[in-house]
Parts: structure tokens; C-alpha cells; sequence
């Protein structure tokens, strides 16, 4: 399933510097029925976001209108747990296209590369720096570069790189997942086909 494509975002940021947000809270186990991708967002941090009785609850940030945009800013150890993909997803749906921490689990990071989200592993302290900035100015940007491999506090200027595996990049910028990038192969492994053939 083919997504939006990665290059350069511009965007304001989601602050939640929580340390140790595993996948359950994330997308609590009970709305795991679904196996299309659609709907998730609905219940990204569901209990962290409403209520028993299912109204707001006023001191969740993503109840607060003053923060917005398509960049969430976490906390150490993002997306620990387990290693369920409709973590992932509810993201996506949400509508972020960019996760920032300073550390993450490493299988949530590879299931955010699968589906078109990006996550960005930074220092501790130019992590401090943008939550700070966030802090300063809910509506400050961040530009995260991903031809560049970089992220900027755009008030400041102030940036610092990140890794990224090639492969992964050339499907973030192209906005393919694995079998996106075996189609997009189909006339070289053609002629390679039947090269092979005696």
C-alpha cells in the first residue's frame, strides 16, 4: 500500500515528553480487530485521551488546541511494548508523518518506516532544545529534511542530523512500502529473468 511521500515537512509539533510510551498506550490491545489500516487514529492514546464516559480529558495534550501539526515530539524509549503495527498505523491515521525521540523501540521504528511515517533519533539535549522551544512557542516550527537527514528549529536555526537506512529513505521518498519496491523493479527483474533462462 503506497503513502504520501517524504521529503522536506515544515510543520508545528505535538509535545509529549512521557518516557517509556509502549504500543498499549499508544492503541490499547481492545481496537486491534480491525486489519485495514483506516480508523485507528480515532483511538491513538485512547485512554489517555478521553474519558470513561468517552468526553475529552482537558489535560491530554492532544485536547489542546493550542498544539497542532503533523510532527509529534515523544519522550526516551517511543513505541517499547509490544510489537503490534496498529501502533503504527493510528499514528499515520492521526495524522503525523513524523515521530521525534531520543530513543526508540526498534521494532515500532521499523513499522513507522513501513507506512510512511518517519522517526527522527536525536540527542537528549537537542531533544530538550525543541521541547523548550515547543514550551516557548506552541506554534514554532520544525522542518525535518529528510534528503539532508536533518531536523531544524526553524527560530532558532539550530539543527542536528539523523540516521536513516538508505533503503528506507529511497521508499520514505518515494512513498513505497516493500512491495511498492518490488513493482517499481518489475522491468529490471523482467530482463533479468530472462537472462537467467538457458
Amino acid at each position: 500500500m503506497a503513502y504520501d511521500k517524504f521529503t522536506v515537512l515544515k510543520s508545528t509539533a505535538v509535545p509529549m515528553p512521557i518516557e517509556n510510551v509502549d504500543t498499549d498506550q499508544i492503541i490499547p490491545a481492545r481496537f486491534l480487530k480491525a486489519t485495514e489500516r483506516k480508523g485507528f487514529g480515532d483511538n491513538l492514546f485512547r485512554d489517555w485521551r478521553f474519558n470513561a464516559d468517552n468526553t475529552p480529558k482537558k489535560d491530554f495534550v492532544l485536547n489542546n488546541p493550542i498544539y497542532s501539526g503533523k510532527i509529534l515530539v515523544g519522550g526516551k524509549n517511543f513505541g517499547s511494548g509490544s510489537s503490534r503495527e496498529h501502533a503504527a498505523w493510528a499514528i499515520y491515521d492521526y495524522g503525523f508523518r513524523c515521530v521525534v525521540s531520543s530513543f526508540f523501540a526498534d521494532i515500532f521504528k521499523n513499522n513507522s518506516l513501513n507506512i510512511g511515517i518517519l522517526p527522527v533519533q536525536i540527542s537528549p539535549g537537542f531533544l530538550d532544545k525543541i521541547l523548550r522551544a515547543i514550551e516557548a512557542d506552541p506554534h514554532a516550527e520544525l522542518e525535518v529534511s529528510l534528503p539532508e537527514q536533518k531536523i531544524t528549529i526553524l527560530a532558532s536555526g539550530e539543527f542536528e542530523p539523523f540516521e536513516i537506512n538508505s533503503y528506507k529513505k529511497h521508499n520514505l521518498m518515494n512513498g513505497y512500502d516493500d512491495i511498492d519496491y518490488l513493482q517499481s523493479m518489475k522491468e529490471d527483474i523482467r530482463v533479468f529473468a530472462a537472462k537467467s533462462i538457458y
